[in-house]
């Protein structure tokens, strides 16, 4: 890949290792949660696509030993990631394998998804990627969340993002887009949440 200054440590990036986390992306969790109030004492919660785990360090901080994170991604965690309540995953999202023993460790309160395709610089075909990934995490989060569960997963911007949100209007109470301030002012990154999940939807 081409040098951008995606290279270079911004404030974020910077603030995210002295504060012990592998990216910045974090910030983005941060800010949804303190906005949304999606994390909560107790609760189980599956973090898709998480390596190398800045959103699963902050899951762990919040739950503060209570209730468990279940971490899933092709790749590992950064070394230090850990906690007595992780379980991690390694292995591909779709597979049936990956798929029952998430399941199997559920349901969960909150499901979140910070998976991101592997970028060819072709935004259409960057933006299918990322639908795809949008379409896997919405069906964890329509099978595995409990009744009143919330749900948060990244989309790249286009035309198709008021179609995600139509079809989670009828699993969640309220469904949004929401761009946290810590999305790098060129990425055509954003947010869809599902806050309660309805009673019923499977």
């Amino acid at each position: 890949m081409a040098s951008n200054s995606y290279e270079k440590p911004d404030f974020w990036s910077r603030k995210a290792f002295s504060e012990g986390y592998p990216a910045r992306s974090v910030y983005k969790l941060k800010e949804m949660d303190m906005k949304f109030g999606l994390v909560k004492k107790g609760y189980t919660v599956l973090d898709l696509g998480s390596a190398p785990g800045s959103w699963t360090v902050f899951l762990l901080r919040s739950l503060e030993g209570s209730g468990k994170v279940v971490s899933c991604d092709l790749n590992p965690l950064a070394k230090d990631v850990k906690g007595e309540n992780l379980v991690f995953l390694q292995g591909d999202l779709n597979s049936s394998d990956i798929r029952e023993r998430i399941r199997s460790l559920g349901p969960y309160d909150l499901v979140v998804c910070d998976a991101a395709p592997l970028t060819t610089g072709n935004r259409t075909v960057d933006t299918a990627r990322s639908e795809g990934l949008v379409e896997m995490a919405l069906w964890y989060g329509e099978t595995v969340l409990k009744t009143g569960g919330n749900f948060a997963v990244k989309i790249f911007q286009n035309g198709d993002q008021q179609k995600f949100l139509k079809s989670m209007k009828d699993v969640f109470t309220s469904a949004r887009g929401f761009k946290p301030s810590a999305c790098r002012s060129e990425s055509f990154e954003t947010y869809l949440l599902g806050i309660n999940k309805k009673l019923g939807v499977k």
